[in-house]
């Protein structure tokens, strides 16, 4: 019973973070960053890598966590905005913006569905807890 609880608490923990990581993703689908020769760069959206659980020594344990945080590497986008004061000044993208990596309707769609994977952990927990009362109640 306690494995299938804390296969659930890890994936509880992962599902968390990776909400967490979409969240930032929507807040920050707007920014842009100054490299040093002050060309502009948008904000490169970021995805939670998971992994299965592992102990200090190298074990395999049941469940699973978030290996790394990575960026998309999904190149940027070009928006036509000749005035806008990040316009590229020449080359084939000459009057375009980058505009960031991300895409409002699939970072929707993954937080659905961590959205959902969470709740069936939750509702995992609560069979397992569920069937641990019924079993002290048949022992007693």
């Amino acid at each position: 019973m306690y494995t299938a609880l804390d296969i659930s608490t890890s994936a509880l923990t992962a599902y968390r973070t990776q909400m967490d990581v979409i969240a930032g993703n929507i807040a920050m689908k707007d920014a842009v960053r100054y490299d040093e020769k002050g060309e502009a760069f948008p904000y490169r959206r970021r995805v939670a890598l998971f992994t299965p659980n592992e102990t200090a020594r190298g074990d395999k344990t049941p469940g699973v966590r978030v290996h790394s945080i990575v960026e998309d590497t999904t190149p940027f986008g070009f928006r036509p905005d000749p005035h806008h004061p990040d316009a590229i000044k020449e080359g084939p993208h000459k009057g375009h913006v980058r505009v960031s990596n991300f895409d409002y309707h699939t970072e929707m769609v993954n937080a659905m569905a961590a959205a959902r994977a969470y709740e069936a952990n939750i509702t995992v927990m609560e069979i397992a807890k569920s069937m641990a009362s019924s079993s002290l109640r048949l022992l007693a």
